[in-house]
């Protein structure tokens, strides 16, 4: 083990000791309004936090409260999640200011500055005209963003995204994108695939 191994596996343990006094409370904030709730007010709060401090504090609570939060996830500042079902896999990085809906980050994944994932495209019924939308219930799903892909900066994800995708900064993805492609526009559209010899940026 190296030196700088062991200073992360302590900084590591540090944190998980320093959001300790948190759980009690989010405990209690999950019985009483849901875990989903319960996990958007933690996070908040910790998403206020800077620098490396805060993305060990992040990583710590998240671990103990979402779906699955691996211990080399970093979420940086201003980054908020909703949904306690979220998962984040080896090796993701969440820039700052993303917002989280119910979504599986996949490992190697790369998001940007201000990206936004709802919960998929409908999250809201809208359909009986005779109530206000915010009674006629929800239609969440869970988003999958595949392995290795990158999401440009305030990309808007509504749909799966494919392993080794390319999301173009300003996307807005409403169909499910391909294993390798690389998209952008509003809403997003293929542009070309990975791989097909052609270096260009987006």
């Amino acid at each position: 083990m190296t030196a700088r191994e062991i200073v992360k596996a302590a900084a590591r343990g540090a944190s998980h000791i320093a959001v300790l006094p948190l759980l009690p409370s989010f405990v209690i904030r999950s019985s009483l309004f849901g875990p989903d709730r319960a996990v958007e007010s933690s996070i908040q709060w910790l998403s206020l936090v800077p620098g490396l401090i805060g993305q060990y504090l992040r990583r710590a609570f998240l671990g103990k409260s979402i779906a699955r939060c691996h211990y080399t996830v970093v979420v940086e500042y201003g980054t908020t999640l909703s949904r306690a079902g979220t998962r984040l896999d080896e090796n993701v990085y969440i820039g700052p200011g993303c917002h989280l809906g119910l979504v599986h980050v996949e490992r190697d994944v790369l998001m940007a500055a201000g990206v936004r994932v709802p919960s998929g495209a409908m999250t809201h019924r809208i359909d009986d005209l005779s109530r206000p939308i915010r009674e006629q219930g929800r239609s969440e799903q869970l988003v999958r963003i595949g392995a290795g892909s990158w999401i440009g900066e305030a990309a808007v994800i509504m749909a799966d995204v494919g392993e080794d995708a390319v999301i173009g900064a300003g996307a807005v993805v409403t169909r499910p994108v391909p294993p390798r492609a690389v998209v952008a526009g509003v809403p997003a559209r293929v542009l070309r695939m990975r791989g097909d010899g052609v270096p260009r940026a987006v």
